[in-house]
């Protein structure tokens, strides 16, 4: 699957998902919360395909699930440049001491799995948008 196409198709299920609790009049408030990895293992296990097996993405212990990808991640499903015959595919826009480069056979990609920056629920909160795919619209390249 390409960046884009899981972009495009998590960007639904987020959307499902928002919609839902809004129609139930959630607070934003009530929305981060509900976001909390713990609550979407039970309630919204299609979420994430790590959910099954009770696997988290970042080890930490209130992971939220809400900026699942993160607004500062940047992809290309072309390519972005050549880099000593590899092409980069994706890349951290904030360059997070936490992220890193990772080269798959021919291939650069961004490993954000050390990174929690969007799953904090303070950084929520301070860039909060009820549509995901407006607070991520810089990602796709």
């Amino acid at each position: 699957m390409s960046y884009t196409q899981w972009f495009e198709k998590h960007s639904q299920k987020h959307k499902q998902i928002v919609e839902k609790l809004l129609k139930q009049n959630f607070s934003q408030k009530q929305i981060i919360q509900y976001f909390e990895y713990n609550n979407m293992v039970i309630n919204e296990s299609a979420f994430c395909p790590l959910y099954k097996d009770g696997k988290k993405c970042h080890n930490m212990q209130d992971l939220n699930c809400y900026f699942c990808a993160c607004p500062n991640f940047r992809f290309c499903d072309d390519g972005i440049k050549n880099i000593d015959n590899k092409i980069q595919f994706s890349f951290c826009a904030i360059n997070s001491k936490d992220g890193k480069q990772a080269i798959y056979g021919s291939k650069i990609h961004q490993n954000c799995s050390a990174c929690k920056i969007p799953h904090h629920k303070k950084y929520i909160d301070e860039n909060f948008e009820y549509k995901w795919k407006k607070i991520m619209r810089k990602c796709s390249l």
